[in-house]
C-alpha cells in the first residue's frame, strides 16, 4: 500500500473517530440539558390525569412518553411489563402522551375515551397489536385503529362523543405542553423516579429500575 492510500485511510480514521466522539459528546450534552430541565420542572413528569398501570402507591415510577403509532413503543410495552413483573408491587408505569406521528392525537383521544369506559389496558393492547395495520406514518388508517378498539369491547358511539370533550382535549394539551417543557423529542422517552436513562435500551431501563427498587423503602 502506497503512502497516498495510507494517508487517505488515516484521514478517514481520524474523521470517523471525530464523528463518533462528537456524537457521543452531543448525546451527553443533550441528556445533561434534559436532566437539568427535569430538575426544574419535576412536577411535569406525572400529572393527576396520567394513566397509571401497576400499584398506585409503588415506590418506583417509570414515566414513559409514548406515541401509540411508535414502533419502538410497541416493542417496549412487553419489556416494561416484564420489568414490572420482576419487582411485584414495587413499580408502576405512568404513560404520558407524545403524539409526534400524524393521526396519533386522535388515537390518544380514543385511548382516553376507553379509560372512561374502564377499558384502558385492553384497548391499549389491542391498538398496539394492530399497530402494523393502522399506523402508517404518512397516511394512518384510523378506521382500523377504531375497529381494533371496538374488538376490545369499546362502545364506539360513546367513545366518539367522549373524544371531543374539553376534558380529553385538556389531557392531550397538557401532555404536549409538558413534553415540550421537558425537551422530550422522541418516543419512547423514559424517566425512572425522575432519572433519565444513561443510554437508550431495555437493559439500561431494567438496570435503572433495579437500582431505584434497591434504594426504595421496604
Amino acid at each position: 500500500m502506497n503512502k497516498r492510500k495510507l494517508l487517505a485511510l488515516a484521514v478517514l480514521l481520524v474523521l470517523g473517530l471525530a464523528f463518533y466522539f462528537g456524537m457521543d459528546a452531543y448525546r451527553d450534552r443533550t441528556q445533561a440539558g434534559q436532566d437539568a430541565r427535569v430538575d426544574v420542572e419535576r412536577n411535569r413528569l406525572v400529572r393527576m390525569h396520567a394513566p397509571i398501570i401497576g400499584p398506585q402507591n409503588a415506590p418506583v415510577t417509570i414515566v414513559e412518553f409514548f406515541d401509540p403509532a411508535c414502533e419502538t413503543c410497541r416493542a417496549f410495552y412487553p419489556i416494561v411489563k416484564q420489568i414490572m413483573a420482576q419487582h411485584p408491587g414495587k413499580v408502576r408505569l405512568a404513560l404520558r402522551y407524545a403524539p409526534f406521528h400524524h393521526g396519533s392525537d386522535q388515537v390518544v383521544k380514543l385511548m382516553e375515551a376507553a379509560r372512561k369506559q374502564g377499558l384502558y389496558s385492553p384497548v391499549l393492547e389491542a391498538l398496539l397489536a394492530a399497530q402494523p395495520e393502522w399506523a402508517d406514518h404518512a397516511a394512518p388508517n384510523l378506521d382500523l385503529a377504531f375497529e381494533a378498539a371496538a374488538r376490545a369491547g369499546l362502545d364506539m358511539g360513546r367513545a366518539r362523543q367522549d373524544m371531543e370533550t374539553p376534558e380529553i382535549q385538556a389531557v392531550l394539551a397538557q401532555d404536549v405542553e409538558d413534553l415540550t417543557a421537558l425537551q422530550v423529542s422522541k418516543t419512547p422517552t423514559f424517566f425512572v423516579n425522575g432519572r433519565s436513562l444513561p443510554s437508550f435500551g431495555p437493559e439500561q431501563l431494567a438496570r435503572l429500575v433495579a437500582e431505584e427498587v434497591g434504594t426504595s423503602r421496604p
